[in-house]
């Protein structure tokens, strides 16, 4: 890889990571669902201008419910109840250990057991931060963020099973299914006159949050990380997305002065060690084939891509 693109895959990692404090910063004096709605129905501003991904629209919209409706509406609540943003930026990372089970019970993909070793060290990881995230953080708040890991590696399940090229027309057309879905479901949550208030009432801050997400962090993010993944392996392009949840939880420090417990430190390097496994395990496990050494089958595709976007 240049220099050039490597540059290019560190600045959309700094993107991604930052977005967790812009996103937290978005949510005052809004309702959560409704910014959900409000940064979807800006990403589709793009409709026109994306080819439609080869596949039928109803599995688009299957990957956009889980992989935005699902993972956003989840992640923005999950914030809005009191989770760090430095914290959600390292647990919802947990979705790329997730998708290896997903991937094994519902399309019968064999991990190696590099990544084995990655899920379990994820999967304890997640407990350790789960028992040491602190008093000020609610439990709530946490089960939020993993169901949003969840619903993200369900939607990574499914694109692998629709298997069609251009991430960034999946992005924008799966973003059908976000914006009226979400805001009904606000109105039912929130009523209908904290949901108008709430529209008529956007603040700059609000809609700075909202351009940054929707088109920094989308279109412009994905748009540069698609180029990257047609010209390099995903295998060397995946790994940077384990600078997320330090950019995150450092980011959240300069801004917030958010500071991890000592445990929730330890859990989120088990989970970031968990992530490096299933990442870089296919990889090391094809040097080995390549160096005569046995050669295990692998995940068909990258697992899960930096998407704290």
């Amino acid at each position: 890889m240049t220099l050039r693109d490597a540059s290019a895959a560190v600045l959309v990692m700094l993107v991604w990571g930052m977005n967790f404090v812009v996103i937290d910063r978005g949510l005052e004096g809004v309702p959560p669902l409704v910014l959900v709605a409000v940064r979807f129905a800006v990403v589709l501003l793009a409709l026109p201008f994306v080819a439609r991904p080869a596949a039928p629209l109803r599995r688009v919209l299957a990957v956009g419910a889980f992989m935005s409706l699902g993972q956003f509406g989840l992640l923005y609540t999950s914030l809005a109840v009191g989770m760090p943003p430095g914290l959600a930026s390292l647990v919802l990372q947990a979705q790329a250990v997730l998708t290896v089970g997903l991937a094994a019970l519902v399309l019968g993909e064999r991990p190696l057991p590099v990544q084995l070793a990655g899920v379990a060290a994820g999967v304890v990881g997640l407990g350790v931060v789960a028992v040491g995230r602190g008093g000020s953080v609610p439990g709530v708040a946490l089960v939020l963020c993993v169901l949003a890991a969840v619903s993200w590696a369900s939607g990574n399940v499914l694109v692998r099973r629709l298997r069609v090229p251009g991430g960034l027309g999946l992005v924008v057309w799966s973003a059908l299914v976000v914006p009226v879905p979400v805001l009904a479901l606000a109105v039912a949550v929130d009523g209908p006159a904290v949901v108008g208030h709430a529209l008529t009432h956007l603040t700059v801050v609000n809609w700075a949050s909202t351009a940054y997400t929707a088109l920094l962090a989308s279109l412009v993010g994905y748009g540069i990380w698609n180029r990257l993944l047609e010209r390099h392996p995903a295998s060397e392009v995946a790994p940077f997305t384990l600078l997320v949840p330090p950019i995150g939880m450092v980011t959240a420090w300069l801004v917030d002065g958010e500071r991890p417990t000592v445990l929730a430190m330890l859990g989120g390097g088990a989970l970031v060690l968990g992530v490096a496994l299933v990442t870089l395990g296919p990889r090391v496990a094809r040097r080995g084939g390549r160096d005569g050494g046995p050669r295990t089958p692998e995940l068909a595709g990258p697992v899960g891509s930096g998407l704290g976007r």
